[in-house]
């Protein structure tokens, strides 16, 4: 559906698609196929609270890029060793999946290339956040976020670094991601290097 909806958008001519591992994918191989357009992946992490992983304290992405949500770091009152010892973590997998689904091939060049990056869909958008800060350090010439399902604040976060962002549903309540979906099975790394292979 993001695919088609993309196809039918005036979008600059050759873009890249950029996918967010290992969930995002899937529905970036299928919106590179609707595109005729190259795909490759920006590696993102999530910063997990210690104490409740799936909560986003924020997020870091290649070339050093991190991104704090000091609100609920404050809010939840987490330490800056535990902060650091989660960064390094972290960065480490990045690291590892880098090589893994990439192997001998270089990144995909984006100086001056149009760029559409996708991820299954965004909760609090702040791994998305970071790819857009990761990306627009390699200079591309536009930038265009696509997701299926987003809460609203995620869109808004995302618009409020000046990048456009298609999305095709926005629920309120918004509770997961997951329950957008038929099959939202965990996607390993051996689908995502099939994938871009």
């Amino acid at each position: 559906m993001l695919g088609a909806e993309l196809a039918a958008c005036p979008l600059p001519k050759d873009p890249i698609v950029l996918a967010l591992p290992r969930g995002g994918v899937p529905v970036g191989f299928e919106v590179a196929r609707a595109l005729a357009a190259p795909l490759d992946v920006v590696v993102v992490r999530k910063l997990g609270v210690p104490w409740q992983p799936e909560l986003a304290m924020g997020a870091i992405a290649s070339g050093d890029v991190r991104i704090l949500d000091e609100r609920l770091i404050r809010q939840e009152d987490i330490p800056p060793e535990e902060i650091a010892r989660v960064t390094l973590q972290e960065a480490q997998e990045v690291e590892r999946r880098e090589r893994l689904y990439r192997g001998n091939r270089p990144a995909l060049a984006l100086r001056n290339r149009p760029v559409i990056l996708v991820d299954d869909g965004l909760a609090t958008g702040s791994t998305m956040l970071a790819a857009v800060k990761c990306v627009k350090s390699l200079q591309p010439s536009a930038m265009i976020v696509a997701v299926p399902v987003a809460s609203r604040q995620a869109c808004v976060l995302i618009r409020d670094e000046a990048v456009d962002c298609i999305c095709l549903a926005t629920p309120t309540p918004f509770i997961a991601v997951g329950e957008w979906y038929q099959d939202f099975h965990q996607t390993s790394d051996a689908e995502v290097r099939e994938l871009l292979q």
